[in-house]
C-alpha cells in the first residue's frame, strides 16, 4: 500500500505537467488514410507532398509578454490532394492554425503559428509537428525568439 501511495505521488504531478492545456480543433484522423506499408511498394509519386518555404523562423528579440505570429507558407508538390489532420506545438504557449480544406496538387496555403512569450526568458525554440497524408506523415517547423525582460519586470 505504501508503494502505491508513492507511485501515485509521482504520477499525478507528471500527468499535470505533461499536459500543456493546448486545445484546438482537429480533423478526424480517419480521413488521413495512408495505405502504405513496408511491403506493398506504394509509389510515393502517387501521393501528396508538402514543401515549406522555410522550416525555421526567427522572430529575433521580442519583449516578454508579447504575442507574435508567423505564417509558414507551403505548397502541395505531390499528385494528390494534401490533407492536414493536425498541427501541434511542444508547449501550450504556441498555437498552430491549419487549413481545414484539402489542398489540391500545385496549390499552396499557410500554417499560422502564434507564440505567447509571457513568462519566458532568453532564447526559446518551439517545434510545431504537422500531421498530413504524405509519406512521411509528420513534418516539423520551428520558431525561435530571444525574449527580453524589461527592467520593470525583473
Amino acid at each position: 500500500m505504501k508503494k502505491l501511495f508513492h507511485y501515485t505521488l509521482y504520477l499525478i504531478p507528471f500527468c499535470l505537467l505533461s499536459s500543456c492545456g493546448q486545445k484546438q480543433e482537429q480533423l478526424p484522423t480517419d480521413i488521413v488514410n495512408i495505405p502504405a506499408t513496408a511491403n506493398n511498394g506504394l509509389d510515393k509519386s502517387e501521393l501528396p507532398d508538402m514543401k515549406f518555404d522555410e522550416d525555421i523562423f526567427d522572430f529575433g528579440t521580442i519583449t516578454q509578454g508579447e504575442k507574435v505570429t508567423h505564417d509558414f507558407k507551403f505548397i502541395n508538390i505531390g499528385d494528390k490532394d494534401l490533407i492536414i489532420a493536425t498541427a501541434s506545438a511542444d508547449c501550450g504557449c504556441t498555437v498552430a492554425e491549419v487549413p481545414k480544406a484539402s489542398i489540391p496538387s500545385g496549390e499552396g496555403n499557410i500554417i499560422r503559428v502564434t507564440f505567447d512569450s509571457e513568462g519566458k526568458t532568453g532564447i526559446v525554440t518551439k517545434t510545431i509537428t504537422v500531421v498530413t497524408n504524405c509519406i512521411p506523415n509528420m513534418r516539423t517547423v520551428k520558431i525561435k525568439a530571444n525574449i527580453f525582460v524589461p527592467q520593470s519586470k525583473q
